[in-house]
């Protein structure tokens, strides 16, 4: 009785593959944006600091402060 239940499932599965290909674009897509962004990331994080540094300097509007961001 098992045995047929499973081969009536087996069956009528879908076994089409189509859509698969799209996925594993789509998966490969985000691994290379999510290593770019870790690049982009660890490379200019030094420069994004001081310049946000900068910015918050002058923000500060503290007269003696040189508002230089850059």
């Amino acid at each position: 009785m098992l045995s047929v239940l499973i081969t009536y499932i087996r069956a009528h599965l879908p076994q089409s593959e189509r859509g698969q290909d799209l996925i594993e674009y789509a998966l490969l897509g985000g691994l290379i944006a999510l290593a770019i962004m870790a690049a982009v990331g660890l490379v200019l994080t030094g420069a994004l600091q001081g310049m946000f540094n900068g910015i918050g300097e002058c923000i500060d509007f503290d007269a003696a402060t040189n508002c230089d961001p850059f």
